[in-house]
């Protein structure tokens, strides 16, 4: 889960200021968090409540929560960079799903992949946390093809075996990294964003490799590199001293959600 925020904040200098390279540095004094690190740490959030909770963690009470902790933290960083059509829904309690394809979807579901990976109803958890704004078959897709990679991960299968998995029931994953530095248009809907993220992280020789694939493909950079970090550090170990650096662009309220999650998986 971790490796989705250092993703998000190494690639947030980028996403309006694109680059075609593996080759720069990986913090600057220009990354700051976005809205990628925030609705993911309120996925956790939902996720460790449900997980701690005194009642069996039944999907609809992960949605329950997952509501509260999306408004609550959006509103807590409002201008974090979010969408209109989701900062509406974040402003309103009574406001109801709407029909997002957006690559949103994918972007913050890692904490799920990681705290129902076991789970045979692993896809129910994440259509309960995805459809509470991204109601659409593709949204979902993307979520699911996002935590089924982390699971295969987490259970140390190879990427291939991963690329061949997603490849079969979810995207085909025909195209490299180099062809994708050449070729890739910005796409904001999952469809455009979860292939490429994937390929990021399969062909990637470590963490830090995986991130910097993500973002020499241009595009959404920050979000492309959270859900490549999502995957990537469920598969490598993720140097500490990167870890350290991008939870000092954190503030107070986030890292104490990254400290519960911590002790939450060495349990």
């Amino acid at each position: 889960m971790f490796g989705a925020l250092i993703g998000d904040i190494i690639g947030s200098r980028f996403e309006t200021n694109n680059i075609k390279s593996k080759e720069f540095d990986l913090f600057t004094d220009e990354c700051h968090f976005t809205d990628d690190s925030v609705l993911t740490l309120a996925v956790a959030k939902a996720v460790l409540d449900v997980r701690n909770g005194p009642i069996p963690a039944y999907p609809d009470l992960l949605s329950d929560y997952v509501k509260k902790y999306m408004r609550y933290l959006g509103r807590a960083f409002v201008n974090a960079g979010y969408g209109k059509r989701f900062l509406e829904w974040v402003m309103d309690d009574d406001k109801e799903a709407y029909g997002s394809i957006g690559n949103g979807a994918a972007m913050r579901i890692g904490p799920v992949g990681y705290a129902f990976y076991r789970s045979a109803d692993m896809t129910a958890y994440v259509k309960a946390a995805t459809a509470v704004t991204h109601n659409t078959q593709q949204a979902i897709k993307g979520a699911e093809a996002v935590c089924r990679a982390i699971a295969m991960a987490l259970r140390e299968e190879s990427q291939e075996k991963i690329r061949e998995y997603i490849s079969l029931h979810y995207y085909p994953l025909n195209e490299s990294m180099e062809w994708y530095r050449e070729n890739y248009v910005n796409d904001l809907s999952c469809d455009g964003t979860v292939p490429v993220a994937l390929t990021a992280f399969i062909e990637a020789e470590s963490f830090e490799d995986a991130i910097r694939n993500a973002i020499s493909v241009g595009g959404d950079s920050d979000t492309i590199a959270a859900i490549t970090g999502s995957v990537a550090g469920a598969f490598f170990e993720i140097p500490q001293q990167i870890k350290k650096v991008a939870f000092s662009y954190l503030p107070p309220m986030l890292l104490g959600i990254c400290e519960e999650w911590d002790r939450f998986m060495v349990l």
